[in-house]
């Protein structure tokens, strides 16, 4: 009997769609769902005649497998994760492999780690991104994990992911235990950032009076420049897009966004990281706020403002548009960058940063023509501490500040809200600023707790405290965390 390269559990449409391109790719794959009945449904629907054995069972999928046995999870994060791979170990052997291919919290990630490692075996956490469509024809993959796993998986992942224009699989090692998961939830961050960036865009051309379709061809324009991306196609396509009776259906979607939490974790994650991820966490506050409809429409006729309505110049305003999101989509970038280098610091995982680039060069949402800059930027310079360094980055912002603020001043005189727009130039003006007012700031605290300050005039590491009132006493805190 023929068995196959590898298993996968869980028959939801992103479990279907990557045994389809494994199988696809020349590979016999074996699945099963605990609802046994799909199985029976996927092998005798878009699965039949295909290299893919059914199973009824755990134990009849891993009799199924080649030896060593991998077991990849494509189930709902959390929970069924863990009730799995308990599942699953007693049925495995010394040195096998389980793969989790689902969106999990990568500090479950490490424990998971820890534990499959503990009973012999060997555990992968990897992010897989580009959607159903992805997972069909060439997703982008972010696998970390047990190293000793990867010469295993790296064939059939290399393979089967999405490969940039010169032939490169946008799949690589990315480091130890939860790397991979915390890759790709920054990925998923800057998406956030991404998609909440276009959102103001789209809302400040309807200030200018443009039209659906007018900002369908201007988005259309824009993806044959430097804002070349998966998100800037999507939203053109939707921008033009009619029923059949003539109605534009992006007016008839009501203005609520969903969120599955990973951008949440994002930027919790840089709160405990110590990290200004200030653009991420204005789109995940962004979506936050849209949530609040019923109370936005009361609000609306009881709070004024400006009229949101703009009456320069359109074309000027559009050029200044463009520039402006481009120098914003730089600053996410950046600020993801450095979320993961401390990350990295951390969790002494050992990143390769233009290697994370390039596995998001395809196959993922956040795909663009941009993150090949960004590898060259780590390619010449391995330890760059941000992208705003980077000569070719740093020029491209100055290039566009002019435009940058100028969008952010007039969306502020007409009213149009642009959070993460705003915040992305407010980290620029304030991580170009040699003295920031952090010194006010730390004698306020040192004023009414005792917290201590450093002095510019004495070395770093010692630390003074002010009697300000003449009566609080000598008493200090302990020092602050930086």
């Amino acid at each position: 009997m023929k068995k196959a390269d590898i298993a996968v559990i869980g028959l939801a449409v992103m479990g279907k769609n990557l045994i389809l391109n494994m199988e696809s790719k020349g590979f016999t794959v074996a699945c099963y769902n605990r609802t046994v009945s799909k199985v029976d449904d996927f092998l005798q629907g878009i699965a039949k005649d295909k290299n893919i054995i059914g199973c009824k069972s755990v134990e009849e999928l891993v009799a199924n497998l080649k030896s060593p046995h991998k077991v990849m999870l494509m189930v709902k994060a959390g929970a069924p994760v863990d009730a799995f791979i308990d599942q699953i170990l007693p049925h495995l052997d010394d040195g096998d492999i389980i793969i989790d291919g689902g969106n999990s919290h990568f500090p479950d990630t490490i424990r998971r780690t820890k534990y499959v490692e503990e009973q012999g075996k060997l555990y992968i956490g990897t992010g897989v991104s580009g959607g159903e469509e992805g997972a069909l024809l060439g997703p982008s993959i972010m696998p970390g994990g047990s190293p000793d796993a990867w010469a295993y998986v790296k064939p059939i992942f290399q393979k089967i992911a999405a490969h940039t224009e010169d032939g490169q699989p946008c799949c690589e090692w990315v480091g130890e235990n939860g790397a991979g998961h915390f890759v790709k939830m920054v990925h998923n961050g800057i998406e956030y950032g991404d998609m909440q960036m276009i959102c103001e865009t789209y809302q400040m051309m309807k200030a200018l009076g443009l039209s659906n379709q007018q900002m369908c061809e201007v988005f259309g324009r824009w993806n044959e420049g430097e804002l070349d991306s998966y998100l800037i196609e999507i939203t053109r396509d939707i921008l033009g897009y009619k029923d059949k009776d003539g109605t534009e259906v992006l007016d008839m979607i009501l203005d609520t966004a969903g969120q599955k939490g990973t951008g949440k974790w994002t930027a919790i994650s840089a709160l405990d990281l110590g990290q200004p991820l200030t653009l991420i966490g204005e789109a995940v506050f962004a979506r936050c706020l849209s949530a609040l409809k019923d109370e936005r429409v009361e609000a609306s006729k009881v709070l004024t403002g400006p009229d949101g309505k703009f009456d320069g110049d359109k074309d000027a305003m559009i050029d200044d548009l463009r520039q402006a999101l481009y120098a914003s989509k730089i600053v996410s970038y950046a600020q993801g960058y450095q979320l993961m280098r401390a990350a990295a610091k951390e969790y002494n995982w050992k990143l390769n940063n233009g290697g994370i680039a390039l596995m998001w060069r395809g196959g993922c949402i956040i795909r663009s023509i941009f993150l090949g800059k960004i590898k060259e930027a780590f390619d010449k310079k391995p330890g760059l501490v941000n992208l705003l360094l980077d000569p070719f980055f740093k020029d491209a912002v100055v290039k566009a500040q002019a435009s940058w603020r100028r969008v952010v001043t007039t969306a502020i005189k007409i009213g149009v809200a642009m959070p993460a727009t705003t915040a992305a130039l407010a980290y620029y003006d304030g991580y170009r600023t040699e003295r920031l007012p952090a010194n006010l700031l730390q004698a306020q605290r040192d004023y009414f707790g005792a917290h201590t300050y450093e002095r510019v005039d004495k070395p770093k590491g010692e630390f003074f405290h002010t009697n300000w009132t003449g009566h609080g006493g000598d008493t200090a805190a302990s020092t602050y965390i930086v």
